[in-house]
């Protein structure tokens, strides 16, 4: 991984995930080691966040390292028409690593064309977001006790959400089994299914969130995102679609946790968070660590 981009987690080997697992656990005891020290990374962040910038943020700090960049691109020269090109050729100069998020799909495989140092994805569009699929598999691991054989439940907006996209991918590694639930309107692209079918991985698709429910090993929950739709109407028929209720995990196993990527609207209602099947702030966390050891290795630190 030593100066390799991050844009998707198909860049990544099965052995090259489980090396940054087995560091972010690491990380997870001991997360203040000044590894950074002298290095500077930017953030790019051309759309809103919160958990992903922060928790970048938070990693660079707890390492040592400096972080300069910026939180929407109103504020930047994008906004007197910059390319896309010239800005990332301009801050590769100032930086050691550059950690970006764009609304546009394939601007971060972009940028890792033009750029002289590493990019990694925050997200580019309903394309991909590679950090958090880690981020998802070391709680997947830390929960489970494994990643191998297990029933993940996908739930929501799956055609437009690019934490699902990923997280499918990876998963194939390990011999997942999945069950999708969504709307028509937003059901797992042919592409993601033809996939599977490809791996020889197993996968159903329902629209009713309750049923089978205690099939699963894990609950994914996604929002379903306003700023994906052109048409307001098409949103406003789907926002809904699901809610997960605290009663609805009355029959599922002990094991079981329930994750989102967040943030969250009211696709899980608030009497779910103190069931310690909830898990979704932990995993948010987890993104510290993860993300910690995601540049330790690209920086070629551990």
């Amino acid at each position: 991984m030593k100066n390799k981009s991050l844009v998707s987690i198909n860049d990544l080997t099965k052995d090259e995930i489980l090396k940054v697992l087995d560091l972010a656990e690491e990380f997870a005891e001991n997360p203040n080691q000044r590894i950074l020290d002298g290095k500077v990374v930017a953030t790019l962040f051309f759309e809103p966040s919160t958990r992903t910038r922060l928790s970048f943020e938070s990693a660079v700090n707890r390492l040592g390292g400096r972080v300069i960049g910026f939180s929407e691109a109103s504020s930047t020269s994008v906004s007197k028409g910059e390319s896309l090109k010239d800005t990332i050729l301009t801050v590769a100069n100032y930086s050691d690593l550059i950690v970006m998020r764009h609304p546009i799909e394939g601007s971060a495989r972009y940028a890792s064309e033009v750029s002289g140092v590493p990019i990694i994805n925050a997200g580019d569009g309903a394309n991909q977001h590679p950090t958090q699929t880690l981020l998802d598999l070391f709680s997947i691991r830390k929960t489970q006790g494994k990643l191998d054989d297990l029933n993940i439940f996908l739930v929501g907006d799956l055609k437009y959400g690019r934490t699902v996209h990923s997280l499918l991918m990876a998963m194939s590694h390990f011999n997942a089994s999945f069950t999708f639930v969504a709307p028509k309107e937003l059901q797992m692209p042919n592409e993601y299914k033809m996939f599977l079918k490809e791996k020889g991985l197993k996968f159903t698709e329902q629209t009713d969130l309750n049923e089978n429910l205690d099939k699963a090993d894990i609950i994914y929950m996604t929002r379903v995102q306003r700023e994906r739709f052109s048409d307001p109407m098409e949103y406003e028929k789907v926002k809904n679609v699901y809610v997960l209720r605290n009663h609805m995990l009355e029959n599922t196993k002990p094991g079981m946790r329930v994750l989102h990527p967040l943030p969250r609207v009211n696709e899980i209602h608030t009497d779910v968070d103190p069931n310690p099947q909830a898990y979704y702030f932990t995993q948010a966390l987890n993104g510290v660590y993860t993300r910690m050891a995601i540049m330790a290795l690209i920086l070629g630190l551990k």
